[in-house]
C-alpha cells in the first residue's frame, strides 16, 4: 500500500523552497477552505468551540462562503495553479449546499479535492460528488456505537449505525478516492479501540489514522492527560495493527504531544506549501491558527484571493510570523518545518555524500 502520510511531499516542490528562500511568494500547493461553521454535531473536545483551546477563538457559527465567492475562489486556485484543495471545518463542510459542483468545477480544472468530515451527509449528490472527483475522503469518529457516539458528540438516534452505511455505500460506488477514518483516542474510547478499526475495516475504509485528543493549548497538560492511558493504547494499537493487509492500514498518530508545541525556528516553511480560507473569507496561516488573530494574514472578502496572496501585505505577513514567539500550540505542520529548515541549511558541497 502507498504512503499517504509524509513529512517529505514538500521535496516535490523545489519551486515553493527556493521561493521560501528568497522571500517570494508562489501560489499555494494546498489551500483548505471552510465552507460553512454551521456543524451538526458538539463534539465535547472540538477546538473551535471549547473555551479553553485557543483554536477558533473568534470564530462566528453563522458565518459561511457565499456563493458567489466561493465560485470566485475556484476559479482563483484553477488560475493560480493550486494542486489540492481540502473541504473542513470550521463547521461540517458537507453541509454546504453547493460543494458538489464546487468539486466538479475544481476537479475539471485540475485541482485535487478531498474533505475532512463527520460522515453525517456523506450521501446522494454529495457522496457521488466526492466518489467521482475526491482523492480522498477522511471522516472523523470517536465513538464504536451509537452510544458512545452520541455522549461524545451531543447528538442523539442511531447516528453511527447511520455513518456506518453511508460508509459502506461509499466505498462501493468510489473505487479511486481512499476512504479514511481519523479516530480520536479518549480514555472512554480506548478499550473499544481494536473493535472500532474492526468496524471501520468491514465498513470500507482504507485506514484509521489514530490521534491522541487535544485537551489543552501546552503539550504537558495534554501529555499529563494521556500517560493515565498510554500503555493501554499502545496495547491495544498493536492488537489493532493485525486487521493491516493489502487493502487496510492502521496509522499511528498517537504520540508525545509536547514536541508539537514548542518551536525554535523563527519563519514557518510550510506558509509557502499551505494555507486557510475560512467561512468569514478571511486567509489563515494554517489549519492549527484559524480564526484567531495571531494566524490571520488578510482578508479575500472585498478582493480576490488571487489578488490578496499575491499582495505585498501578505507576503509580509508570511515571512515575519515567527512560531517561536508566535506557536506555543499544537502544530500538525511541525515535524514537516523541521525538515524543510534541515533540507535548506544542508551543505551543498557534502550534499553529494549520500
Amino acid at each position: 500500500m502507498s504512503t499517504l502520510y509524509s513529512n517529505f511531499k514538500f521535496l516535490r516542490f523545489q519551486d515553493h523552497l527556493k521561493a521560501y528562500q528568497n522571500r517570494q511568494v508562489l501560489a499555494p500547493v494546498h489551500i483548505r477552505i471552510k465552507p460553512t461553521n454551521h456543524c451538526n454535531h458538539d463534539c465535547w473536545y472540538c477546538a473551535y468551540k471549547v473555551s479553553n483551546l485557543q483554536l477558533g477563538e473568534d470564530m462566528v457559527e453563522a458565518d459561511a462562503i457565499s456563493e458567489e465567492k466561493m465560485a470566485e475562489i475556484v476559479e482563483d486556485c484553477i488560475a493560480m495553479g493550486v494542486k489540492a484543495v481540502t473541504f473542513s471545518g470550521g463547521g461540517e463542510p458537507l453541509l454546504y449546499k453547493t460543494l458538489p459542483q464546487t468539486v466538479s468545477r475544481l476537479a475539471q480544472g485540475g485541482v485535487r479535492v478531498a474533505t475532512l468530515t463527520n460522515g453525517s451527509n456523506l450521501k446522494g449528490k454529495m457522496a457521488e460528488a466526492f466518489a467521482q472527483y475526491g482523492t480522498w475522503v477522511r471522516i472523523s469518529v470517536d465513538g464504536w456505537d451509537d452510544a458512545s457516539y452520541n455522549r461524545a458528540r451531543g447528538i442523539k438516534g442511531d447516528a453511527f449505525s447511520q455513518l456506518i452505511r453511508n460508509m459502506k455505500d461509499f466505498s462501493q460506488m468510489a473505487s479511486q478516492c481512499v476512504l479514511g477514518v481519523s479516530f480520536i483516542v479518549t480514555p472512554e474510547n480506548v478499550s473499544h479501540l481494536v473493535e472500532a478499526c474492526t468496524t471501520f475495516k468491514e465498513a470500507g475504509a482504507n485506514h484509521v489514522k489514530l490521534s491522541g485528543v487535544v485537551v489543552a493549548n501546552e503539550g504537558h497538560e495534554n501529555n499529563r492527560y494521556h500517560a493515565r492511558i498510554q500503555q493501554q493504547v499502545a496495547a491495544e494499537i498493536a492488537k489493532a495493527s493485525q486487521l493491516n493487509d493489502d487493502h487496510f492500514s492502521l496509522i499511528n498518530h498517537y504520540h508525545e504531544l509536547e514536541e508539537r508545541f514548542d518551536k525554535a525556528y523563527t519563519t514557518c516553511p510550510f506558509l509557502q506549501f499551505l494555507t486557510v480560507i475560512g467561512a468569514d473569507c478571511s486567509v489563515y496561516s494554517c489549519q492549527d491558527k484559524a480564526y484567531t488573530q495571531s494566524g490571520l494574514l488578510g482578508s479575500c472578502r472585498d478582493r480576490s484571493f488571487k489578488a490578496f496572496w499575491f499582495s505585498e501585505e501578505n507576503r509580509k505577513r508570511l515571512f515575519s510570523l515567527d512560531p517561536s514567539q508566535a506557536c506555543h500550540h499544537h502544530c500538525v505542520s511541525h515535524n514537516k518545518n523541521l525538515a524543510i529548515e534541515e533540507f535548506i541549511r544542508m551543505d551543498p558541497d557534502h550534499g553529494q555524500f549520500v
